[in-house]
């Protein structure tokens, strides 16, 4: 009797799919074939950055709002697209967003499938491994909880079962040799999931007992819902976004261009626009931080 494949999760077919979609639609792009779907900006613009051809492929969490996401209209979007959009508009770049799995983020990255990871990628703990835009935005790690769980203070936390996403900075910093290992080694279980939607309905049914996340994931996944979920006042850290390109010439030269991009959509009003866009959802002009032009 032939055995049963156990069927595919929705995210692992959307993983393979991609994994077997981005190496035609690269070629495509090198053969002169049209960009993904999504795509914007002059087709066939060159580029003035040695072993870039002008393609722009932003890797990014599609499960990760308000940076990152898929909209009501099943379009992506987000902060960080919506900037990246922007910066390919002044460049002439083709913007081509492609929503990856997190955890394989880093061989996309060195592959060339990917052009930078720009998704609230936080640069703290990987500053050697990536050349980063100086950081632009503020970050907080936080803890979600159900209102009314009796959790009120992180120390509440111990014998508690804690998730959060795979290869995060929040799972970084519980880790056995990260800045609140001893907390984490407190938890009766530190468990990991692909995305942080799932993590939610799991604390809402109460499979689990609180999230550890991004503060921008906490708030948007808070909207709407008042009076179901908490999040606790003292935060794991604070941190700081940045976009991340792989450690090349080519890369190096990305970023100090994406870089004086964003201060000019600063300096234009842009940025600020874009933060009211999301203020509802946990953006705030107010967090971000990137120094203006000299």
């Amino acid at each position: 009797m032939p055995s049963i494949r156990p069927a595919l999760s929705r995210r692992q077919f959307l993983n393979a799919l991609f994994l077997t979609t981005a190496t035609g639609a690269l070629s495509a792009c090198a053969n002169g074939g049209a960009s993904s779907s999504g795509s914007t900006g002059a087709a066939g613009s060159a580029s003035s950055i040695p072993g870039f051809d002008g393609t722009f492929i932003v890797g990014f969490d599609e499960d990760f709002p308000p940076y990152g996401y898929k909209g009501d209209d099943g379009e992506y979007t987000g902060f960080d697209l919506d900037l990246a959009q922007k910066v390919c508009e002044r460049e002439h770049w083709i913007y081509t967003p492609m929503p990856i799995s997190w955890d394989a983020k880093d061989a996309l990255l060195g592959s060339g499938q990917i052009t930078c990871i720009w998704n609230g990628f936080t640069i703290e703990g990987r500053e050697d491994k990536y050349y980063f835009v100086d950081p632009y935005m503020e970050n907080k790690q936080v803890v979600v909880v159900l209102a009314g769980s009796g959790i009120t203070a992180l120390s509440d936390l111990s014998g508690k079962n804690v998730i959060t996403q795979t290869d995060s900075a929040a799972y970084d910093l519980l880790k056995t040799d990260g800045a609140q290992a001893e907390l984490g080694a407190s938890f009766a279980q530190l468990k990991t999931i692909g995305d942080y939607n799932t993590a939610f309905m799991m604390l809402e049914s109460g499979s689990v007992d609180a999230i550890a996340c991004d503060y921008p994931v906490a708030a948007f996944n808070g909207t709407g819902k008042e009076g179901t979920f908490s999040i606790l006042s003292e935060a794991l850290n604070t941190e700081h976004f940045g976009v991340g390109f792989d450690k090349t010439d080519t890369g190096k030269a990305l970023a100090a261009q994406v870089e004086k991009d964003l201060q000019a959509l600063d300096a234009d009003g842009t940025v600020k626009e874009l933060c009211a866009k999301y203020a509802s959802q946990g953006v705030s002009y107010d967090l971000w931080c990137l120094p203006k032009a000299n």
